[in-house]
């Protein structure tokens, strides 16, 4: 098996449990840390000799990786790029408490 999970597998969640706004925060700052790693791993790898002028080495690239990801999730619980606060914002307002229509569904 290819890593452990830390919690026990997902369960149907009930609405009350969907709304919760600890965990709407939650998912929108791994989602905004996902975001900006996958940002910085798109910008090294774009340039010929990555950030630190290292080469093809895997070691270096292995932990370059790790210092992303771990540089990405401390960007992200700072305020990051302000998304996850934009998302937990979007998803904590109900759409029939807003009164609009949501023009991605055009409903």
């Amino acid at each position: 098996m290819i890593g452990t999970l830390s919690s026990p597998p997902l369960a149907i969640a009930s609405p009350a449990e969907k709304n919760d706004p600890k965990k709407v925060r939650a998912a929108a700052g791994d989602f905004e840390a996902l975001l900006i790693g996958s940002l910085m791993k798109s910008m090294r790898e774009t340039s010929s000799s990555g950030w630190l002028g290292t080469g093809e080495d895997k070691a270096s690239e292995s932990l370059m990786e790790t210092a992303e990801q771990q540089l990405a999730q401390l960007l992200a619980a700072q305020g990051g790029l302000g998304l996850a606060r934009l998302v937990s914002e979007g998803l904590s307002k109900p759409a029939a408490e807003s009164g609009k229509t949501n023009p991605a569904s055009g409903r």
